[in-house]
This record gives structure tokens, C-alpha cells and sequence, in this order.
């Protein structure tokens, strides 16, 4: 994953909170917790960046912390917040 490019899906919206944001997906009603504001950021840049480990880097993510926020994102693609689809290579 870390050297794919992914981004926040068409039919998702981000809603800013003080523990980071809710994600919606209107055409499948899920709803996703992400749960720090650091996780938010990458989120938001991993549409503009090359890849996933890309988008790490331009938020800020320490290398050391990278596998947790894999994990996270692994989630949220599982669960369809997240797509390859239209992303360009």
C-alpha cells in the first residue's frame, strides 16, 4: 500500500472534529471515525501526492509511525472511503 497511489473516494465527505473528522460515504451510508488529526491530513494529501508513503512524508508522519497509520488506511480502503479508481499513476 505504501507505495500505491490511493484517494478519499467521490461519494465521501470529511466533516472536521475536535478528535479529528468523520467520514460519510453517501452512496454506501458507511460511517468512519478517524480518530486523530494527523490521519485527517494525510487523508486530505493522499489525492495530490504520488503515493501513500508520499503523502506520510508530506504530513509530517515520523517513518516509526508509519505501519499504524497503514493499518488505519487499509481500513478505510477496505471499508470503500478510500478508492484507486480515477486516480491517476
Amino acid at each position: 500500500m505504501l507505495h500505491e497511489r490511493w484517494a478519499l473516494s467521490g461519494s465521501v465527505a470529511l466533516r472536521p472534529e475536535p478528535f479529528g473528522a468523520l467520514a460519510y460515504d453517501f452512496t454506501t451510508r458507511h460511517l468512519s471515525f478517524l480518530k486523530s488529526p494527523e490521519l485527517v491530513e494525510v487523508v486530505r494529501s493522499l489525492g495530490s501526492s504520488a503515493d501513500v508513503a508520499a503523502a506520510l512524508i508530506s504530513s509530517g508522519v515520523p517513518e516509526s509511525e508509519w505501519s499504524s497509520y497503514e493499518k488505519a488506511l487499509r481500513s478505510l480502503a477496505d471499508s470503500g472511503m478510500l478508492t484507486t479508481e480515477g486516480v491517476s499513476s
